[in-house]
């Protein structure tokens, strides 16, 4: 999937957009763990070359991923009481080795789980909705790596590529 996919959806979400990612989310929920795996098997699919950032353990991270999605989910309406943390978790990224390319492809793999996962329930509405989100969530994530990349050519130290956390 193109970039070009999610840097439309760069405005708060409505309140039916709202209303349909946590259903769905709340549908998704129960089969977390099978989702998060989808997720990364198709993520490996589309792109294997990030396969080798994530040097084993792909259970934790599953579960870091769904527990960030959902507290994520949740704060739709308060965008605002997560940018910081999403600021943040983008700057760690760039330890991790995540390129900005990287986001389209996560955004894609993302797409593809919750149509596999939730199948007809996965309506268009509820995919724009989740475009929405995923728009959000990188834009601020990408915003926190541009400032962790300008912080760090002005003190002139490199990312430390740490590990993948869990690890």
């Amino acid at each position: 999937m193109a970039d070009a996919a999610f840097e439309a959806y760069t405005t708060v979400m409505t309140p039916d957009q709202i209303h349909l990612l946590r259903r769905s989310y709340a549908k998704l929920e129960p089969h977390a763990s099978i989702a998060a795996l989808a997720f990364y098997r198709r993520l490996f699919e589309l792109a294997p070359q990030v396969r080798p950032l994530f040097k084993d353990d792909i259970e934790s991270q599953a579960t870091k991923l769904m527990d960030m999605i959902g507290l994520a989910v949740s704060l739709t309406d308060r965008p605002e009481s997560l940018e910081g943390d999403l600021r943040d978790l983008g700057a760690r990224h760039l330890d991790y080795g995540a390129e900005d390319a990287h986001y389209a492809v996560v955004g894609a793999a993302i797409l593809d789980m919750l149509a596999e996962v939730l199948g007809d329930e996965f309506t268009p509405a509820t995919k724009a909705a989740w475009l929405e989100f995923y728009g959000l969530v990188s834009g601020k994530m990408l915003e926190g790596a541009a400032a962790a990349r300008v912080d760090r050519a002005n003190s002139g130290s490199e990312p430390s590529k740490a590990p993948v956390p869990g690890k």
